[in-house]
């Protein structure tokens, strides 16, 4: 394609129908991918499918992904086995009284643990799951929790992952000084209003203001009725019969609570938290450091054997091949998305609605498509901000609100999309099924983008 079109539209379309249809989302992405392909370059599909697939996995990003997300994966399956995780949960058991609190404990965890999303997800997902099993809530419900306060908080903070990020894209493109991306993304904190909106929805629907409905309500009531958690899980092998299989977890629960110490998983939590901000707000370094300090902090204790140790954290690792996985064919799919110009084909037909007064919401609605087709919430703004920002600074728009608007879409993005990164990993933690998870908060999600929009149309 040599000018973009409403063609490009086809391939988001298909993963969407075909990951609701199949349940399927890496399937989806890729047959998503291929039809892309088919659509660019009929003749050089599977030479352009085999190029793709290698630049990703040679991407900086995809390898940090890895690392990062199969090291969490060992690190929590440590927690697991030494019953730091267990401890944890004991303990909060006799804080939790209900539902209700149960919930609320889920979200001021994910408040606490604001560094990064995939921290957040993973750490705070894994740890409450069996607490809020013991009130029947369903891991639908729990996953929408950790999602709505894993990038919403993040984006809310200055000192993550995400600020550190759209501050150098800041930088890079001009809109801040050398030295002062942070402190232009501070002056848009106030304007980000899906983040600020999706916390506050979150809330609602713990306290019970904003009711159960829909696929959500449907989850909740499965669970009331005692529906098992595993039946829900995303590894579709694992079946409500599997009596066995279902024994040898609860085991493992009681073995880990005989065991368990409550400084076992404060330890490593604490760690994670310190050494990542010490090596300015990089997960990965502060990951490696960690384990560095825990594998030694666990064999003074002499929780398990050596070899033992190696055994779990590999198990740990492959737990998360899935999320890494759907990631992984993502960032494919996004890149064919490029090819057929999808980002060109939005802004440019939304383009003419930008005035001064509309930008803000155009901009929002625009990135939010993108961020939601494409399942890029990073990606897809380090193409359109050379595109976006400069259009602003030309028609004398607020910039703090235009950057607010960006913010606002890239974490409506990284929620609300059935395969962005962010969902994958809030499913995993919670060990609910990805697109279950992603349907139950879809409609919670677009109320608050619906209000955001409404929103940047007032302040403009």
């Amino acid at each position: 394609m040599s000018e973009p079109t409403a063609l490009s539209l086809i391939p988001p379309l298909v993963v969407l129908v075909l990951a609701i249809w199949l349940r399927r989302p890496i399937l989806s992405l890729v047959i998503g991918a291929l039809v892309g392909l088919v659509m660019y370059q009929p003749t050089e599909v599977l030479g352009n499918f085999s190029d793709i697939s290698l630049s990703v996995m040679a991407d900086e990003t995809i390898g940090w992904l890895i690392l990062v997300c199969g090291g969490f994966g060992a690190l929590i399956a440590l927690l697991v086995k030494t019953g730091g995780s267990m401890a944890f949960g004991r303990h909060a058991l006799k804080l939790a009284k209900g539902p209700k609190s149960s919930l609320f404990m889920t979200f001021i965890l994910g408040v606490v643990i604001f560094i990064d999303d995939y921290l957040n997800a993973l750490t705070v997902g894994s740890t409450m799951q069996r607490v809020t099993d013991k009130f029947k809530v369903s891991r639908e419900m729990l996953a929408y929790v950790v999602d709505s306060t894993a990038a919403p908080i993040c984006v809310l903070v200055p000192l993550s992952t995400w600020a550190v990020f759209f501050g150098g894209l800041l930088v890079d493109n001009g809109i801040a000084g050398e030295g002062q991306g942070i402190a232009v993304y501070m002056s848009a904190i106030p304007y980000m209003l899906y983040a600020w909106l999706a916390v506050a929805m979150v809330l609602l629907v713990i306290l019970g203001i904003v009711p159960a409905f829909g696929p959500m309500k449907r989850a909740q009531q499965a669970a009331a009725q005692g529906e098992p958690a595993l039946a829900r899980t995303d590894l579709d092998e694992v079946q409500t019969s599997d009596e066995y299989a279902l024994k040898a977890i609860e085991d493992e629960f009681k073995h880990a609570d005989n065991l368990g110490q409550l400084h076992n998983f404060f330890v490593p939590i604490i760690l994670l938290v310190g050494f990542t901000v010490y090596f300015d707000i990089d997960v990965l370094k502060g990951l490696i450091a960690t384990l560095a300090i825990t594998l030694p902090y666990y064999g003074v204790q002499r929780l398990m054997p050596l070899s033992e140790v190696m055994e779990q954290m590999i198990d740990g690792f492959k737990a998360m091949l899935p999320a890494i996985g759907t990631v992984i064919a993502a960032f494919v799919f996004k890149d064919v998305c490029d090819k057929l110009m999808l980002p060109q084909y939005v802004i440019d037909n939304l383009s003419p609605f930008m005035t001064p007064q509309l930008l803000p919401a155009v901009v929002f609605l625009a990135m939010s498509i993108l961020a939601f087709a494409t399942g890029s919430s990073w990606g897809i703004f380090a193409v359109s901000i050379p595109i976006v920002m400069p259009l602003a600074q030309a028609v004398d728009a607020n910039i703090p609100l235009v950057i607010g608007a960006l913010l606002s879409a890239s974490s409506f993005g990284s929620q609300a999309c059935f395969y962005s990164d962010s969902t994958v990993l809030a499913a995993q933690g919670s060990g609910c099924n990805l697109v279950s998870h992603a349907v139950t908060q879809l409609p919670y999600a677009l109320i608050a983008a619906g209000a955001t929009f409404v929103g940047f149309l007032w302040l403009a």
